[in-house]
């Protein structure tokens, strides 16, 4: 981090490392997503993050130690990885996604993958949290099926619904 924390609370400190809006959304594409550069981190956006905000937050998540970003060097892309503290976030994003089905409005498309970490719970949030690490710290690839792989079925398969309806 650039500067000091406001006070040691550790809801404040967790805030301050990925609380503010664009922050999590950043994470949450990387998360969900799959998208690891910059420019499929602007493209694929539903919220349409401005990129000198996308910029910033990159910078900022890789400085608190949420990101690593591999520069792969002079006219290539850098690439950005999840640390084991980002990956450490999927149940507060499965808990964030649960408040928001019941608190706010949502669309089919954008609120499937919420119910399904809903009700797969801490063994699916685990699962992911393994295939996590295999993508983004090179660890053994996990056994048994893919939580991965479930999750953008179901996401696919809520766009295919949408778009018939």
């Amino acid at each position: 981090m650039d500067r000091e924390p406001r006070s040691g609370c550790p809801i404040n400190q967790a805030v301050e490392a990925f609380g503010d809006r664009w922050s999590l959304l950043v994470l949450r594409d990387i998360v969900f997503g799959g998208r690891r550069h910059f420019r499929e981190l602007l493209a694929g956006n539903e919220e349409r993050i401005a990129s000198n905000i996308l910029a910033d937050r990159l910078k900022s998540l890789v400085a608190s130690g949420l990101l690593i970003r591999d520069d792969a060097g002079r006219g290539r892309r850098a690439t950005y990885s999840l640390t084991e503290a980002a990956i450490q976030l999927v149940p507060v994003f499965a808990a964030l996604g649960s408040w928001g089905l019941r608190h706010r409005e949502t669309t089919e498309p954008l609120r499937v993958r919420a119910e399904l970490l809903e009700a797969g719970g801490p063994e699916l949030w685990a699962d992911f949290m393994d295939e996590l690490r295999t993508l983004h710290l090179g660890a053994p690839a996990p056994a048994g099926p893919s939580a991965t792989a479930r999750l953008a079925a179901a996401y696919q398969e809520a766009l295919g619904q949408t778009a018939v309806s």
